[in-house]
């Protein structure tokens, strides 16, 4: 074991290891078990005679904290006396910036409920792991064996290769690889986009409602973060303030709503960033889970003046914690983003960028997509058709074809008694999402989003029928209030 004794400016050497050591098996940084340095090797490193090192061992031995084996070394002892470690520094003066104590963290984190109704987790039990795990001991063992040098920070070239074919395939995006930049996951895509393009001050638009880590993104970096409200067929264009330099949509399938930007708005809202001089980040998540209609054109593909900065992840479709993101960028603001993924992070995971290059050019991720496009199918199916029986009478589903959760608005509760329901559900085991946590400013008619990727289809009936018991226990409550 390498441990740490600091002997600078003390006069009792042999006290002061002595106490070092005693302190770092007390408070557990050495575990039972832990080997000493032998006496010959500590004393060379801390430059003082090896009787001063067992003057030390010597004390601790008899103390009981360590036993001497012949032959073999001096290890921490079993019965060696523990306490909880101290705190490593005072609480000091240093202070954060009051914005961090706006900005919770999500609630993905949080332990899965009995009926998991909470939106963004897909199905990771369906995951081949046993290709992955392939994959990824091989590309590893390559890593064992190679120079283990640094690689580029716009990505491995197989992989910007194998999504550049991947999106021409299935999002009929026509890019090439110079036009890819991996990244850790879409928030680091937005952060760069956001570090490249405005300074802080400069006006963001962002959906209202929408999707919050996003949004409270561009606010710690000091950016004028304005809510634009959406409709039926997608963020307002007409509403847009005349300086937002930027403008975060997902038109594939808005989040948390559900429903699809209309052609018309698409071509609305290009065109307004053609006249404003202003650019668009496309946030195409869960877009490969389509089950009706005709395919939804990306907005980068009817950009014909390089305003869209398109952007996807990995999460969705095979693992969150892949964290495996990337941007499909004018080629003009390329260079720039390479620069601020270097200063960034410098890259992402080389092994991981491997093997997933393997995984796609191997077909493995599009009959992955395909197997579960039929599974999220039927879960959607299935819960559309649930929120049309006991819960019709507090619900009304938005129409959604796509993605892997719906959203219903609420017939006559208010946001503040939906956030109710949501509380009293989550007490019998069942997670939902009020939709008034999306919002940012404008009024939105209360309701709840259902994600349904971490759920079993045969759990979503009872799952909901408990929901439905919910709001029925908070309606009678409301009554028993109000008498």
């Amino acid at each position: 074991m390498d441990v740490h004794v600091s002997l600078l400016g003390r006069a009792d050497l042999a006290g002061e290891i002595y106490r070092q050591l005693r302190a770092a098996i007390i408070a557990g940084r050495l575990r039972a078990g832990d080997s000493l340095p032998p006496t010959r090797e500590l004393a060379r490193r801390l430059s003082v005679s090896r009787g001063t090192v067992a003057v030390a061992y010597d004390r601790l031995s008899g103390e009981g904290y360590v036993t001497a084996r012949t032959g073999a070394g001096t290890f921490v002892s079993d019965g060696a006396a523990r306490r909880a470690p101290a705190a490593e520094a005072a609480e000091g003066v240093l202070r954060a910036r009051p914005i961090w104590e706006h900005i919770p963290v999500s609630a993905v984190f949080a332990a899965p409920a009995r009926y998991d109704f909470r939106t963004g987790l897909p199905d990771a039990s369906r995951f081949p792991f046993p290709t992955w795990r392939q994959l990824m001991a091989r590309e590893l063992r390559a890593s064992a064996v190679g120079r283990g040098e640094y690689g580029d920070p716009a990505g491995h070239p197989a992989l910007r290769s194998a999504i550049a074919r991947h999106l021409g395939v299935s999002r009929g995006v026509v890019t090439t690889p110079e036009r890819v930049t991996v990244t850790n996951g879409t928030q680091q895509a937005f952060d760069l986009i956001a570090r490249v393009l405005l300074a802080p001050g400069e006006r963001i638009a962002v959906e209202d409602p929408g999707y919050a880590p996003a949004r409270r993104l561009f606010q710690s970096l000091g950016l004028d973060v304005t809510g634009v409200p959406v409709d039926e067929h997608g963020l307002v264009v007409d509403a847009l303030p005349a300086d937002a330099r930027l403008v975060y949509v997902t038109p594939s399938h808005q989040y948390p709503l559900g429903s699809a930007m209309s052609l018309p708005r698409r071509m609305a809202l290009l065109e307004w960033a053609n006249q404003h001089d202003a650019a668009i980040i496309e946030d195409d998540y869960d877009s490969e889970f389509r089950y009706g209609g005709r395919p939804i054109e990306p907005l980068c593909t009817l950009d014909v003046g390089g305003r869209v900065l398109f952007v996807g992840s990995f999460s969705k479709v095979m693992l969150p914690t892949l964290r495996v993101g990337f941007v499909i960028a004018p080629p003009a603001l390329c260079g720039a983003l390479r620069s601020a993924k270097y200063v960034a992070d410098w890259h992402t995971n080389l092994p991981t960028q491997a093997a997933l290059a393997r995984f796609i050019d191997d077909g493995h991720l599009a009959r992955h997509i395909h197997k579960m496009r039929v599974v999220y199918r039927q879960r959607h199916n299935r819960i559309t058709e649930a929120l049309s029986g006991p819960l019709s009478a507090h619900l009304s589903v938005i129409a959604s074809a796509a993605g892997l959760h719906v959203s219903a608005t609420a017939r006559t509760a208010s946001a503040d008694e939906v956030k109710g329901v949501a509380e009293r559900a989550l007490a019998t085991g069942v997670a939902v999402q009020p939709l008034s946590t999306f919002r940012i400013t404008q009024p939105f008619r209360a309701g709840l989003a259902l994600g349904y990727g971490a759920i079993e289809a045969d759990d979503i009936d009872e799952g909901l029928l408990w929901l439905a018991r919910a709001f029925q226990t908070h309606g009678r409550a409301l009554r028993v209030t109000e008498r």
